[in-house]
């Protein structure tokens, strides 16, 4: 498969948003976290982050049941980004059912380190 190709279909399997992922969304997109702009669905190289901070480069990962048996690619993901520069955090899905309120004061701790160098 190509480039283009595994975009492609990465943005076909990723356009409806788990339950935990909508709920995270409705807060990153209202710029409710820090003031900051978050991007859903986002390309970088050959991979479609869930959610993307282009002004703190953090990337956030939920990890839900397409994840499982997933941990080696979810690692070597991790560390292509992370060898750009960029900062993954990942959440399972149910952390972010449960714990919404620290899912999110933990990002904006992480975004703003990074704003701050």
């Amino acid at each position: 498969m190509t480039h283009d190709g595994s975009v492609s279909r990465a943005r076909v399997l990723r356009r409806a948003l788990t339950p935990p992922e909508a709920r995270l969304w409705v807060h990153l997109r209202r710029r409710a976290l820090a003031g900051l702009r978050f991007r859903r669905q986002h390309p970088i190289g050959v991979y479609v982050l869930d959610f993307y901070c282009a002004e703190a480069r953090l990337a956030i990962e939920i990890d839900g049941e397409s994840h499982a048996g997933r941990a080696e690619h979810d690692a070597r993901r991790t560390r292509w980004l992370e060898a750009r520069d960029m900062m993954v955090l990942r959440f399972p899905a149910e952390e972010v059912r449960v714990n919404l309120d620290a899912v999110l004061d933990f990002i904006a701790l992480k975004a703003r380190e990074r704003i701050r160098g």
